[in-house]
C-alpha cells in the first residue's frame, strides 16, 4: 500500500472500527488511545496511550491493531506505548461521550474527578445521585446510583 497524506485519515478511519474490550461500545479512537500514525514507505507505526499505567486491556488492542493492518496488506508495523503525556478522559470524542451515555456509563465531566452525588443518571437523566463506591466495574470508573430511578451505574472518572 503507497502511504500519502490521505491514508493516515483513511487508516484512522479504519482503527475507528476497533472497539475497547472493557467498554466496547467505544473505538480506540472515540477514547483517544490512538495517538497518531507514522507512514513510511516500508513501516507503519502506531503510537498508543492506555487510559492506565498497566492497563490490561493494552494486549488486547495491540494484537487487533496488528491482526486489522495485516489484512490491509501492512507487512512491518509498530505499535509504541507513548506514557507521556499521560492519557486524559480530555481525550474522549464527543461522539465517546455520548455514546458512553447511551451504554448507560455517564461520561466524565470536568467539573469533578469523582464527586459525592450529582452526577447526572445515563437513564433518567437525574441529578439526584449518590457515590456508591469509588471503584466500579473497571479502575476507570466509579459505581453510583440514581435515587430517582434506582439504578446503579458507572461513571468514568475524570483523569
Amino acid at each position: 500500500m503507497k502511504t500519502t497524506a490521505i491514508d493516515k485519515q483513511v487508516l484512522f478511519n479504519y482503527l475507528d472500527e476497533i472497539k475497547d474490550p472493557e467498554i466496547p461500545v467505544l473505538s480506540i479512537v472515540d477514547l483517544g488511545i490512538v495517538r497518531d500514525i507514522k507512514l513510511s514507505d516500508d513501516e507503519l507505526e502506531i503510537i498508543i496511550t492506555p487510559t492506565y499505567t498497566g492497563c490490561p486491556a493494552m494486549d488486547i488492542i495491540s494484537a487487533n491493531i496488528r491482526t486489522l493492518l495485516s489484512t490491509l496488506g501492512f507487512k512491518k508495523v509498530k505499535i509504541r506505548q507513548e506514557l507521556s503525556p499521560p492519557w486524559s478522559t480530555d481525550w474522549i470524542s464527543e461522539e465517546g461521550k455520548r455514546k458512553l451515555e447511551q451504554y448507560g456509563i455517564a461520561p466524565p465531566d470536568k467539573k469533578f474527578a469523582i464527586p459525592k452525588d450529582g452526577v447526572v443518571c445515563p437513564q433518567c437523566h437525574s441529578a439526584n445521585t449518590r457515590l456508591v463506591s469509588e471503584f466500579g466495574s473497571t479502575a476507570c470508573k466509579a459505581l453510583y446510583q440514581c435515587d430517582d430511578c434506582k439504578e446503579p451505574f458507572d461513571y468514568f472518572k475524570c483523569h
